[in-house]
């Protein structure tokens, strides 16, 4: 397996820029539905491993935090606010990856350069997302609120994977299978029945593999082998990614907004992962 966190963690963002493409397949489906139909497809990427699945009960609950937390907010901020704000709110966990490091990974600090990097990704981010009309209105401020609080889970998240005792990535796919299956319990309590017709089944399957499966063990490995300061620089391509994937589908649009926010996701994400320069030691006397 790479041992190299930075093709690792393009790995897990170019799955997640599928996530759209595919996900416009299944729109008709209830949210909660697809989710834990494709985390518990993609569970099976490590069944073949099943024994590695058994892990303390704390870091069974940190994955659970992670994967169903995240997903559980997301839709409803999706409820209860417009989807492009809620978008861009939940596009805050790149910058929080960023900001938060020092705070999990002793050591670690924080440059003016990681900062700026952060800051012209979500600008960038924001740009795509949006497309540049944003109307934020105090009568969504739960929607935003869950949106954020969305952010807040998957970057604790993601900077806790550096955190936990050693584990075997393997463990995500029990990871996936519990987060999915309380996903189609929240389906079964909040939801209508779904009826999903053949393609939208092997979308589903395809859910699990990529972007909805396959991403998270990419993203496990890259964060405990990797910078999370330079992970999350790079992660504002994913809106990016997903906008060019749904441009190719026939689904999207390229514009000239879309231009600016390339040239500032790709500034902000090579300002985040150029390397450090080492300091200046003091001369003896």
């Amino acid at each position: 397996m790479l041992k190299h966190p930075i093709p690792l963690a393009l790995g897990a963002i170019l799955l997640w820029a599928s996530l759209a493409t595919l996900g416009a397949m299944t729109r008709t489906l209830p949210p909660f539905f697809v989710v834990g139909v494709s985390l518990c497809a993609g569970s099976l990427l490590s069944i073949h491993r099943i024994r590695d699945w058994k892990v303390p009960l704390s870091t069974l609950l940190a994955g659970i935090y992670g994967l169903f937390g995240y997903h559980f907010l997301l839709f409803f901020a999706f409820r209860h606010a417009p989807t492009l704000e809620a978008n861009l709110l939940n596009y805050l966990w790149p910058l929080l990856i960023v900001l938060l490091t020092p705070r999990f990974r002793p050591g670690s600090r924080l440059s003016r350069r990681h900062i700026l990097g952060g800051a012209l990704g979500f600008i960038g981010a924001g740009l795509i997302v949006t497309g540049g009309q944003l109307a934020l209105s105090q009568q969504y401020l739960s929607g935003y609120l869950l949106a954020m609080s969305a952010a807040a889970v998957w970057s604790t998240f993601s900077l806790l994977l550096g955190r936990l005792p050693a584990f075997s990535g393997s463990a995500m796919g029990g990871f996936c299978l519990a987060s999915g299956l309380l996903s189609l319990l929240c389906h079964a309590l909040l939801e209508p029945a779904a009826t999903p017709s053949a393609a939208q089944w092997a979308t589903l399957a395809l859910l699990g593999l990529g972007p909805m499966g396959g991403a998270f063990f990419l993203w496990e490995r890259a964060l405990r082998l990797g910078d999370p300061r330079q992970i999350g620089s790079l992660s504002y391509a994913t809106p990016l990614l997903s906008t060019l994937l749904l441009t190719a589908s026939g689904q999207g649009e390229l514009n000239s907004l879309a231009a600016v926010a390339i040239l500032l996701i790709l500034g902000g994400a090579l300002l985040g992962t150029l390397p450090e320069r080492p300091r200046a030691q003091p001369q003896a006397r």
